[in-house]
């Protein structure tokens, strides 16, 4: 008994010749599952590509609501200081200690009327045309 061990034991075995052929159902369904698996990837990502794409978009409609805060304040100032520059009180300050003028007396003043412009005639509006 001890010889059919040793001679199975030292009998050398050539597996090289053996070769597998590939199966092509088996490898149909391989392509249409990595297929499958492809397509639900590509619907994730942009499913994901979406929903960033929203969470940044609002982040910079927060920013921009922010600056515009920030401008209509800056704009609510300058209009207000445009008004204090444009005060009579001030302008009248500024001509008589800075530029030294006087104030005018009743009869050196001369108004002036504006004549209101009448309406044209239709026939020369017309005729122009």
């Amino acid at each position: 008994m001890s010889i059919d061990v040793e001679y199975a034991i030292k009998q050398d075995i050539r597996n090289n010749p053996v070769v597998r052929e590939v199966d092509p159902s088996q490898k149909r369904e391989f392509v249409r599952t990595a297929w499958l698996m492809a397509a639900i990837v590509g619907m994730v990502l942009f499913s994901c590509l979406q929903h960033f794409t929203i969470t940044r978009s609002g982040y910079q409609v927060q920013v921009l609501e922010r600056e515009r805060a920030a401008a209509d304040a800056t704009n609510r100032k300058l209009r207000l200081d445009i008004e204090t520059l444009r005060a009579p009180q001030r302008l009248e300050r500024i001509a008589i200690d800075q530029l030294h003028m006087l104030t005018p007396s009743p009869k050196n003043t001369l108004v002036i009327e504006r004549a209101s412009p009448s309406a044209p005639d239709q026939a020369a509006v017309a005729a122009a045309r």
